[in-house]
């Protein structure tokens, strides 16, 4: 397959990890931890570091590919799933480590070229004693993140949290990208316990871990001990004491159409005694209601006095995590054909900004430039088709017709002869 428009045909997967390194030397090793980087730069070497579950004999195979178009044809391979309507299951192990008191950030990138119409793009963290030969989706996990898409209902960023060996789903809704490109995806955790979404190296969604997951029980309840004072009145609206139902209003809803007939061959013996049909009321109106006004005794909605939650017992160790060990793809796909690619688990959050600049960031508009280009020509080479059919077509008729000229004017000396 050709390069993609505007690749860098000169440059070279070691080139690739020569100036990346430059760029965690700039960063200054010192203070940036990088626990977990694959860019499959090494063609096959990613199967010695990436284990395929067995936990079923069925699952689906991933291969190593860039896809159909790309931006670059090296720098642009991952991860790619390869077999419709299946479970995979694959996994890369990396020395554990604890976020504890540091900021954890969880990046790779996702291209769903085949536009899925349903199945996983996210990714699972696990601990590091995971049994990766036996990977399924009943495996514990830490983190759950990435872009999960189902007809037209479910289009959503997945953040899950396991918290006391309890999994807790972020309360707010976060889209996912639905086309058929690669985009980056960041999960930052941070130890103040706050939490950011990026798409894109673009904030997605941002807030405090206990506010948007159910970890703990509420800081405030309402007071059992006080209740709505009993001429309190919420109700906003009332109806109309001067309003009067109209005399003509009640009909009944269904009526017998008289002007059918009983058939001639009804048997009352069988069907038993004939009766006229009942057919809808042209005349109903349904249940006579007040029209309603604004209650004049209207006083809002009571606001029930809050106290401290006795069962909350903040937890300053919500976001940390012990012996973070391995990273692993667990999903289902109705179509496959997805690429994941360039994971990055770090505790630098500007660090795992400038890699996804230094890998997505410049290769996605080389990589739509290709895909226009191949739209393009896939269409010339359909209008070209169209028009050679319709050539054909048109030959054919044409040829049909001088056949058809031709036995008529054979016919035409034996009908005057006959004649």
């Amino acid at each position: 397959m050709a390069a993609g428009p505007g690749a860098r045909r000169g440059s070279s997967a070691v080139g690739v990890v020569l100036r990346l390194g430059l760029l965690g030397a700039v960063l200054g090793t010192a203070r940036t931890a990088v626990y977990f980087r694959e860019q499959f730069l090494d063609g096959g070497g990613w199967q010695k570091r990436w284990v395929s579950s067995e936990s079923r004999p069925d699952l689906g195979t991933f291969r190593l590919s860039a896809g159909r178009f790309y931006g670059d044809p090296v720098r642009d391979r991952g991860l790619q799933t390869s077999e419709n309507s299946k479970f995979y299951a694959i996994s890369s192990r990396f020395k554990p480590f604890s976020n504890k008191g540091k900021t954890l950030v969880i990046q790779y990138t996702v291209k769903h070229e085949q536009k899925i119409d349903c199945g996983g793009g996210y990714i699972k963290i696990f601990s590091s004693d995971l049994d990766q030969k036996n990977l399924s989706g009943t495996s514990p996990y830490y983190i759950m993140f990435g872009p999960d898409i189902c007809g037209s209902e479910t289009k959503k960023v997945h953040v899950i949290l396991n918290y006391k060996n309890k999994l807790h789903p972020i309360k707010k809704p976060i889209r996912c990208k639905v086309d058929g490109y690669t985009h980056l995806y960041t999960l930052i955790i941070r130890p103040d316990q706050t939490y950011e979404v990026k798409i894109d190296n673009e904030v997605a969604a941002l807030g405090d871990l206990e506010d948007d997951l159910d970890f703990l029980p509420p800081r405030k309840i309402n007071d059992p001990a006080v209740k709505k004072p009993s001429d309190w009145d919420d109700r906003a609206h009332i109806d109309d004491p001067n309003d009067v139902k109209p005399e003509d209003w009640d009909e009944p809803e269904y009526v017998m159409d008289t002007s059918d007939e009983k058939p001639e061959d009804w048997d009352r013996a069988v069907h038993g005694e004939w009766s006229y049909p009942m057919v809808k009321n042209p005349l109903y109106k349904g249940e006579w209601k007040p029209r309603q006004i604004d209650n004049p005794n209207y006083r809002g909605v009571w606001p029930h006095p809050q106290i401290d939650n006795p069962h909350y017992s903040p937890d300053c160790n919500i976001y940390s995590y012990e012996n973070i060990g391995a990273i692993g793809l667990d999903i289902w796909q109705v179509r496959a054909g997805t690429i994941f690619d360039n994971f990055l688990i770090t505790d630098d959050e500007d660090y795992a900004e400038d890699f996804g600049d230094e890998t997505w960031g410049e290769t996605k508009d080389p990589e739509k430039e290709m895909n226009l280009k191949q739209a393009e020509e896939e269409q010339q080479r359909q209008r070209v088709t169209e028009e050679e059919n319709f050539e054909q077509w048109f030959k054919k008729k044409r040829e049909g017709k001088r056949e058809s000229q031709k036995d008529r004017i054979m016919k035409s000396p034996v009908e005057k002869e006959e004649f």
